[in-house]
């Protein structure tokens, strides 16, 4: 059993990285079995094709089985959670583009007004599944033309045909608007946060209604939101050129091993390789060498 996890370690690989060519994406492609997805969201969307394999994408309405000939399309901010569904876990290739990106493929291609996301989380698409590996392999040739033009396509068709206006934003209740200010104070404390208690004093509120309204808000507890801002602050003082170590303390992480941690178990990549693919958009065209889970290069 010993033997089989370890070969199982070593089947894990994954590249996290930009292209400069298409700017506002970031691009996943990877391999896992042991590892899981923490609770987190992003910025911007993600849309995923699983190549081989079982991908269990766990939503707030439920857990999503992603196979492939499936695209999982998620939503801004929507919290979410990913591990393997079959014991040789899974492979695939995932798009991040930023809010600013789709906004601008939607207002020229569809009839959506205010805020274009999608209606559904995952839908049998074998054609966009393919397009969205496409967009890998033209990035990784360096093809900037190809790459941008089958990233619209993809994105395109998928709006066309599952697209949807976003709801706006109601006017806040109570419990909501006492979760957005804990959220802003988490935020300009992020390095030494208040314990729960002290944060609903501040609020005056108890703890357990506190707890109840930020959950309703944001889909996670206090503490699982913070990790993944601080996470989120980690990845942008690594992109300028912080060492992770100072990052980590930055953001509020005890120390680098807990940064790496938590910044692996949200991104799918250590802050190291996630820094060092950062630092060399020169290299965009370069054949693509898969990188174990850990961030060093296959044997």
């Amino acid at each position: 059993m010993g033997t089989g996890r370890e070969g199982e370690r070593k089947d894990e690989w994954a590249r996290h990285w930009q292209y400069p060519g298409v700017p506002g994406l970031d691009l996943l492609r990877a391999r896992y079995v042991r590892h899981s997805f923490a609770r987190h969201s992003h910025e911007g969307f993600v849309l995923g094709a699983v190549r081989h394999g079982i991908e269990d994408v766990v939503m707030p309405e439920g857990t999503i089985r992603a196979r492939p000939g499936t695209v999982v399309m998620i939503n801004p901010e929507v919290p979410h959670a990913a591990h393997a569904g079959v014991p040789e876990g899974w492979s695939y290739a995932t798009l991040y583009p930023s809010s600013q990106l789709v906004a601008g493929i939607a207002e020229e291609t569809t009839t959506l007004r205010g805020t274009a996301g999608f209606a559904e989380t995952i839908v049998e698409d074998e054609e966009t599944a393919r397009l969205i590996r496409a967009v890998h392999r033209a990035a990784e040739e360096g093809n900037a033309l190809a790459a941008d033009s089958v990233l619209r396509v993809a994105v395109a068709r998928l709006l066309t045909r599952h697209g949807r206006s976003l709801p706006a934003r109601a006017p806040q209740a109570a419990g909501a608007r006492t979760a957005a200010l804990a959220k802003d104070l988490l935020q300009e404390r992020m390095a030494d946060p208040p314990s729960l208690e002290q944060l609903a004093r501040e609020l005056g509120v108890g703890p357990f209604a506190l707890l109840r309204a930020f959950k309703a808000a944001y889909g996670m507890p206090p503490h699982t939101w913070l990790t993944n801002a601080r996470v989120r602050s980690a990845r942008r003082l690594l992109e300028a050129g912080t060492p992770p170590a100072e990052a980590a303390a930055a953001v509020g992480f005890t120390d680098q091993p807990h940064l790496n941690r938590h910044f692996t178990r949200i991104v799918g990549v250590p802050p190291g390789a996630y820094q060092r693919e950062r630092a060399r958009p020169h290299e965009a065209g370069r054949p693509f060498t898969p990188r174990r889970a850990d961030g060093r290069a296959r044997t």
